[in-house]
């Protein structure tokens, strides 16, 4: 992966003003997966708009991480549902006209 599709955690971390060590917990718990180039810790920035979620999780509803796990996983599995809805609908949609 390129390091233009990376953000250093230290600059994240100044973005959202989390901890340093917030990070490390969530990366820790499996809840996120940081990218290491040259000992340097990154996270990719597709990920970012998932971490904000974790984030707003946590700080504004006080979900602690083993709730965050749990509905993270929920929402993959709502998405996935969603997706195979919307297929199962257009391949109907083609019978129907």
């Amino acid at each position: 992966m390129n390091t233009k599709d990376l953000i250093p955690i230290a600059q994240f971390c100044e973005i959202y003003k989390i901890e340093f060590s917030f990070i490390n917990s969530l990366n820790d718990f499996g809840l996120i997966e940081l990218t290491y180039v040259d000992k340097n810790e990154f996270i990719a920035l597709e990920k970012i708009q998932e971490i904000e979620k974790i984030i707003r999780l946590h700080d504004d509803l006080g979900v602690n991480f083993e709730g965050i796990d749990i509905i993270t996983n929920l929402m993959q599995k709502i998405d996935t549902l969603q997706k195979k809805l919307n297929t199962i609908e257009n391949q109907l949609n083609i019978y129907e006209d």
